[in-house]
């Protein structure tokens, strides 16, 4: 993470347009905090990649919401498909027009989560393997530029995500996704999450999917037990192995096997990201009232004066 960021500082004073691959499904979780702070003034063109896996109308959503910021650019497309991949190329001679030609090539800087496909279209563009690929996170190690044409260059980094999530729903949403290694979290309570949203969601996939009925009516965990008891996922007494039910369910979700579904809508992301700013500025209240006390045990920093001391100073 400390050497991707310190590659875009040094890298960012060059660019002319930042490329930001997004996951479709989660636009707004899959969005970095970090780097719309290291790119500020930058163009910016917001790609919502696997949209094929998306639901099509929150897609729009997405795409209006994102082509409502001033200097940013959005579109959406599938990255191992040719023709809407080099309309990439032109959105970003639409957003730096004064860039071209051999004196004045475009200088481009492709950014995203691990795993949301960026070298996947990097290949697409290229028309070769010029990045390497996998469904997994942190598949790219070092920057790398590609020419994708005499006067457009192409800066790829390695996924990133930023140091601390203070959003709750987009920690559960990128572990959904696969862009969280499956080490950093816990797929029953990921599972669990993920279900809940769906079966207010989206019920019908869920009952499509797994032959269930009044999927609306139950909670998380009673769909979670359904689902596995479906599909044979039992352990000794006919109980349900939770594990490999959770696995079944993020599997499912991830291979777009429940069908075209997107995790957030715009407004409810931004809700999200309002209540988490809360929480995080009381929690570093608090952080900051336990330090300075523990500095005035220590005399490093000067103990406020008593109310009494105050009035006494006064009255003489």
């Amino acid at each position: 993470m400390h050497l991707t960021r310190k590659a875009i500082a040094e890298r960012i004073k060059d660019i002319d347009v930042v490329i930001e691959l997004l996951d479709a499904r989660l636009p707004g979780s899959s969005a970095n905090p970090m780097l719309a702070d290291m790119t500020a003034g930058k163009p910016s063109l917001k790609v919502l990649n696997k949209q094929d896996l998306a639901d099509p109308e929150r897609t729009e959503m997405w795409l209006s919401h994102f082509n409502g910021m001033p200097g940013v650019r959005a579109l959406a497309l599938d990255a191992s498909m040719v023709a809407p991949a080099r309309e990439l190329v032109s959105a970003c001679h639409l957003l730096a027009p004064n860039r071209g030609g051999m004196a004045k090539p475009m200088r481009v800087l492709i950014c995203g989560i691990p795993n949301v496909g960026k070298s996947t279209l990097i290949n697409t563009l290229k028309g070769k393997r010029a990045a390497k690929t996998g469904d997994e996170a942190g598949v790219t190690k070092i920057e790398q530029r590609i020419t994708i044409a005499d006067d457009f260059y192409l800066y790829d980094t390695p996924g990133v995500l930023w140091p601390r999530i203070i959003v709750a729903k987009t920690g559960y949403n990128l572990a959904a996704s696969g862009a969280i290694g499956r080490n950093a979290f816990n797929e029953e309570e990921v599972a669990l999450e993920l279900l809940d949203y769906l079966r207010r969601q989206y019920p019908s996939a869920l009952e499509a999917r797994f032959k269930l009925t009044g999927v609306a009516d139950k909670t998380d965990e009673q769909l979670l037990d359904a689902i596995g008891r479906k599909r044979g996922a039992l352990q000794g007494g006919a109980r349900v192995n939770l594990q490999k039910a959770a696995e079944i369910v993020i599997h499912e979700f991830r291979g777009a096997s429940l069908g075209r579904l997107t995790l957030e809508t715009p407004h409810e992301f931004l809700e999200w990201r309002a209540v988490g700013e809360k929480l995080d500025a009381e929690r570093q209240l608090k952080k900051d009232a336990i330090e300075h006390a523990r500095l005035v045990r220590l005399k490093k920093v000067p103990r406020p004066p008593r109310a009494g001391a105050r009035d006494s100073e006064s009255s003489d």
